[in-house]
């Protein structure tokens, strides 16, 4: 998979259809939701983890150096608005990781994640794309908006897929790591449950396996991030902020603008590939008319140099 090139072209021109058309941007979405009681709702064969074996970041003709980005958000009820915010600003998220020299090779991977205890989709996730086929994955995403209203949701099992299901030519063949971000407002469960694995992705595993030690497993091959953003049922929240401190440390990052939340992602690429420093970022984002400076200033001056790498 990332074979192809994003054009931001073909992402109005699908962008204009579907206003003249009517559709929505996440039909997958509105179709199941309009034709199927909610306890028959599905992942989109495309994204259902069922039966996973690896999801693939590759080296090719066209993308010889490709570094894997992911993008996985909580799509429980406190966070429906993150996916189309995401979908809306793709554009600009290519723009600055591609027009000002970030990375020249990303590779993205949105997923989408729910709570395995009690939601009938808790996890979705897409492939590693170069082009606008991201595009695509994002709306097959079903937006179930479930969750178990205990501030805990599913991330452990999310982890798990992605330690263990990815395999990325940037960490296996020149030892560089790729990056995970999480954004979610919630607590994760305290370990992978090996009945959830099983009922979820189809695989057995021996035992359970305790979030440090499967979130230890993921940060061999990703840079981990946690971004909380305003408008969240628990944005703010101490207890929150404090689990995903101790185990990301500054990685944990407070979006007090969910708008910025695709600039604040390239930006953090930006540093973590030693291309920008964070007054170069503030100052591309201006250059491209960005109104998000501010929120991204506020959410990465925090950490040190060099966090994250």
């Amino acid at each position: 998979m990332g074979s192809g090139n994003w054009s931001t072209d073909v992402y109005a021109a699908a962008a204009r259809y579907r206003a003249a058309s009517g559709a929505d941007a996440f039909g997958y979405d509105n179709r199941i939701r309009s034709s199927s009681p909610r306890r028959s709702w599905k992942a989109h064969p495309s994204l259902d983890p069922h039966g996973l074996t690896v999801r693939e970041s590759r080296d090719s003709a066209e993308h010889p150096t490709s570094l894997a980005i992911s993008v996985l958000f909580d799509v429980t009820g406190s966070m429906g608005g993150v996916p189309r915010v995401l979908q809306t600003k793709l554009p600009d998220l290519f723009g600055l990781l591609l027009r000002k020299g970030y990375t020249e090779h990303p590779q993205i991977l949105f997923g989408a994640i729910g709570d395995a205890t009690c939601d009938r989709v808790p996890l979705q996730l897409g492939q590693f794309e170069s082009d606008n086929r991201m595009d695509d994955d994002l709306g097959n995403i079903l937006l179930e908006g479930g969750g178990g209203g205990q501030m805990t949701e599913s991330y452990e099992l999310a982890l798990y897929a992605m330690a263990r299901h990815t395999s990325m030519d940037c960490h296996e063949k020149r030892g560089r790591r790729g990056y995970l971000f999480l954004i979610g407002d919630e607590l994760p469960y305290g370990k992978v449950k090996a009945r959830e694995v099983r009922s979820v992705l189809g695989e057995s595993i021996p035992e359970d396996i305790p979030l440090p030690r499967i979130l230890a497993e993921l940060q061999r091959k990703f840079h981990v991030f946690y971004i909380l953003p305003a408008g969240a049922s628990y944005a703010g929240n101490s207890e929150v902020l404090g689990v995903w401190r101790k185990l990301l440390g500054q990685n944990v990052l407070e979006l007090d603008d969910l708008d910025a939340v695709c600039e604040t992602i390239a930006v953090t690429v930006g540093l973590g590939e030693e291309a920008i420093d964070l007054a170069e970022g503030l100052a591309d984002l201006a250059d491209i008319g960005s109104t998000a400076g501010d929120s991204v200033a506020r959410a990465l001056s925090g950490r040190s140099p060099g966090a994250g790498r």
